[in-house]
């Protein structure tokens, strides 16, 4: 029963990751500048306010005063249109006495301070609410004495004000810089996005290629890379067609045989060709059944291979003594066809790497050394370490090409699937697989190298 396909999530956005992510960053940097905007404004605006006190003073201590002005008869300030009460200090108060600690001149609401009090600024009032800022400050010649006070509340509130005029323009300038960045950043990626939308519109059974017209540097190297993918895409797929229809004709033949010689049989049977003519037909249909039956059995072994290094997890593996296993269970076939089979190989190659996959090469090897060779061939699986390149290689060499003339030779592997499985489990273990040159006595070598274990 087909199991269902797993249900997947929805795919995040690139875009609204990058989006998300500045703006992140944008607001912790926003939020750090407007805190030390706010500080700084209040701050600045208790400078200015201490500023005012003491420039007051100062104009206070050089007023000429002769008599003392009664509380009543000050003069309130009248407030302009358009202000706020902390933008001209209405609260501001200035007490000025002489030298004894007599009231010289009062104004403001302030409450009236001890004579005794410091020079130099200060708070006055125990209760938040009724405090009062104050400036403190002798004249030159120790003969008056003057206290400029503002309300604390008033002082503070001008300090808010200042500080959150500072930081407004920042609450619009966020809502500003986010629409700008999204429509920057989504016309940034929009090269990205393009190449996306002609991804998904290959045809992948057609020869396509992603056009690279337009395609900003930094995005040039993937679009190399999906083009060399489609590239190896397409080979592959036409090396499977090539091999799809060369199959298709290797056991056509075989089967057609088969076909006419039960057509000999059935007439042999009636009469028309005697026990000669059965014999023959039966020997034929043998022959490519067994022909038939070999090309099935690569492919198979050729679909093993191909999933085989995704299934079975790598382990170390004694490469000499599977080479010797597999020649000995190919030691009677190579009897009955009067072959000699050798194995020169050390007692331990180890190498990383799937045993069954390496076992299904060696076999091949060896198969189509006795098969496909004529019969009386010296064969010999050879076996080594290349130090220096830190290479396991065995090599499976014959001299069924000498001059001699075979008395019966079967079928070539035409499709040579043999050496494709090889060829596949070599790339699949990080090595190679090539025809080597023959060593003094044989005609025929072919060569696997791969990484050893160490």
């Amino acid at each position: 029963m087909k199991q269902p396909m797993p249900r997947t999530g929805r795919r995040s956005s690139l875009q609204l990751t990058l989006l998300a992510w500045m703006l992140a960053a944008l607001a912790a940097v926003w939020a750090s500048f407007v805190i030390w905007g706010y500080q700084t404004g209040v701050h600045e605006a208790d400078e200015l306010t201490d500023g005012h006190l003491a420039g007051v003073a100062t104009l206070a201590l050089n007023w000429h005063v002769q008599d003392d002005v009664p509380l009543r008869e000050s003069t309130p300030v009248q407030p302009p249109p358009g202000l706020h009460a902390h933008d001209y200090q209405e609260s501001l108060s200035v007490v000025l006495w002489d030298a004894g600690g007599a009231v010289i001149s009062r104004t403001g609401q302030a409450p009236l301070p001890d004579f005794d009090i410091e020079q130099g600024f200060a708070t006055l009032g125990a209760e938040p609410s009724k405090a009062w800022r104050s400036y403190t400050q002798w004249s030159v010649d120790r003969k008056a004495k003057v206290t400029v006070m503002v309300s604390l509340a008033e002082r503070d509130s001008l300090a808010d004000d200042i500080a959150t005029q500072m930081i407004e323009p920042g609450f619009w300038l966020l809502p500003m810089i986010v629409v700008a960045l999204g429509m920057a950043m989504r016309r940034g990626l929009r090269p990205l996005n393009q190449i996306t939308q002609r991804v998904q519109a290959l045809d992948l059974s057609r020869d396509q290629r992603v056009s690279d017209a337009s395609v900003p540097r930094e995005l040039s190297p993937m679009v190399g890379a999906i083009n060399t993918l489609l590239d190896r895409q397409q080979a592959t797929l036409e090396r499977e067609r090539n091999l799809a229809n060369e199959i298709a004709h290797e056991l056509r033949t075989p089967l057609a045989s088969i076909a006419l010689q039960a057509q000999a049989l059935e007439s042999a049977r009636d009469g028309l060709g005697g026990d000669a003519a059965m014999r023959e037909a039966m020997q034929r249909i043998g022959r490519d059944a067994l022909h038939a039956g070999h090309v099935l059995d690569q492919l198979l072994t050729l679909a093993r291979a191909e999933r085989g290094m995704q299934e079975a997890p790598l382990q170390t593996v004694n490469w000499a003594a599977l080479a010797r296993d597999v020649a000995a269970a190919q030691a009677q076939s190579a009897w009955q066809r009067q072959d000699v089979l050798a194995v020169d190989a050390p007692e331990s190659l180890t190498v990383r790497g799937n045993a069954l996959l390496l076992e299904s090469a060696l076999r091949n090897l060896i198969e189509n050394a006795v098969r496909h060779t004529p019969m009386g061939t010296q064969i010999e699986v050879q076996a080594g370490l290349d130090a220096d390149q830190g290479l396991a290689w065995i090599q499976i060499c014959d001299d069924g090409r000498r001059d001699a003339a075979p008395e019966h030779v079967p079928p070539a592997d035409s499709l040579h699937l043999g050496h494709e499985i090889v060829g596949r489990v070599m790339q699949a273990h990080g090595g190679r697989f090539e025809q080597a040159d023959a060593p003094p006595g044989f005609t025929t070598c072919y060569r696997m190298e791969m990484p050893t274990a160490g």
